[in-house]
């Protein structure tokens, strides 16, 4: 066998080898599905648990061989894009996900940014979950955005009526950060209390997101004598300074609030003096936790070294997308044929024990199925965790 033969053969034997190996490590299509939201700043905590949620489900169903639609195999790759809680770079991330092809995005965290990149989503046939309670956001003509979570004029007023039920609640109390979502959670929390029959003996103080000390924000506010203060739209950073700031100044009552809380950032920032703050968490109690939902926790504390109590309710944006799609595979590319899917869709839920169901709810509050069904769970926070308070549901 002469060189040229052999350098030949050599070269043939190589790229047999290489297209074997090729062949046996051949991966499944990708499926890319977006989240554009906070992951940075005062509120990070809120993205943060969603973008992790989504990061440990698709490793997790990768892991197992991809998730099935139709005739097709695909991996899920998660395609992430910190917004800074910027209504424009909301925009800029959503058009982003349009220009890579995606048609499903996690997202946004809040008011302005969910109504900002609206537009882009309609334009580009995106269906959008966002983490927000604008009510024109899910109410026709709107229809691309459903809501992922339980709204706080949903959660409100079954906090407020367990209150008064259980704990003799007459006078209540707001307080909000001079910004839309806060603002616009607190006027909906007064009205459902005033709705209840509950007296607001103060309704109008706000302050500044970079305020430091809360003192002279929160002082006039306990001078009316609340028994229950609420922290509208609180974040997860200012949630501990404003409860330390009540607390030495000598308030007894309850406070409240009717968003998800970080419960290492409560007790790192107001410690005891956080016992009793209430706020709305994750979706599944330990008694409604399946054995799928215990891994989930499992494999995203390995993940990310801890775990967020909100992320269980976050895991379920991309249930429901998957599940969704899999029930019409046409909707991979024709998010008209997912909306279509949503009035009838339903599915085994793997998070909870028994025989809870996924689907899509919202017909009471915007006239169309414009939300995932998770249940309400409120938590009590007490040294350094939550504890369950109650658990509702939301039609």
């Amino acid at each position: 066998m002469n060189r040229r033969t052999v350098i030949r053969s050599a070269a043939l034997a190589t790229v047999i080898g290489l297209s074997a190996a090729s062949f046996a490590s051949a991966e499944n299509p990708v499926l890319k599905i977006g989240f554009v939201g906070v992951t940075s700043g005062p509120a990070a905590a809120w993205g943060i648990s969603n973008q992790r949620s989504m990061e440990t489900r698709a490793a997790w169903i990768n892991e197992t061989g991809g998730v099935r639609i139709g005739d097709t195999t695909y991996d899920v790759e998660i395609v992430a894009f910190d917004d800074q809680k910027d209504p424009k770079r909301a925009i800029a991330g959503m058009e982003k996900m349009a220009q890579e092809g995606i048609h499903y995005v996690v997202g946004p965290n809040v008011d302005d940014g969910a109504a900002a990149v609206r537009p882009v989503a309609e334009q580009q046939g995106i269906i959008y979950f966002p983490y927000a309670f604008p009510k024109s956001l899910y109410q026709a003509p709107a229809s691309n955005a459903v809501l992922g979570m339980v709204a706080n004029y949903q959660s409100g007023p079954a906090i407020y009526k367990y209150l008064m039920e259980n704990n003799g609640v007459k006078k209540v109390a707001f307080v909000a950060a001079n910004e839309s979502d806060p603002l616009s959670q607190r006027d909906g929390g007064i009205e459902a209390a005033q709705a209840l029959g509950l007296e607001v003996v103060s309704g109008s103080v706000t302050y500044q997101v970079d305020t430091t000390d809360f003192t002279p924000v929160i002082l006039p506010v306990i001078q009316a004598r609340p028994d229950l203060l609420v922290l509208s739209g609180v974040s997860p950073a200012n949630a501990p300074q404003l409860i330390r700031s009540a607390r030495e100044l000598g308030y007894e009552g309850l406070i409240s609030t009717e968003t998800a809380q970080d419960a290492g950032v409560l007790q790192e920032g107001a410690g005891e003096l956080a016992n009793g703050f209430i706020s709305v968490g994750g979706a599944s109690t330990p008694e409604l936790a399946s054995d799928m939902m215990r891994e989930f926790v499992a494999r995203y504390t390995t993940m990310f070294g801890e775990y967020n109590d909100e992320s269980n309710t976050k895991v379920y944006a991309l249930e429901y997308i998957l599940e969704t799609l899999k029930a019409n595979p046409a909707a991979i590319g024709d998010v008209e044929a997912f909306k279509t899917t949503m009035d009838s869709f339903e599915a085994p839920n793997p998070y909870m024990v028994g025989d809870a169901k996924l689907s899509y709810v919202g017909a009471t509050s915007f006239g169309q199925k414009r939300q995932v069904s998770v249940p309400l769970v409120v938590n009590e926070f007490r040294d350094g965790a939550f504890q369950t308070l109650f658990v509702a549901q939301v039609d």
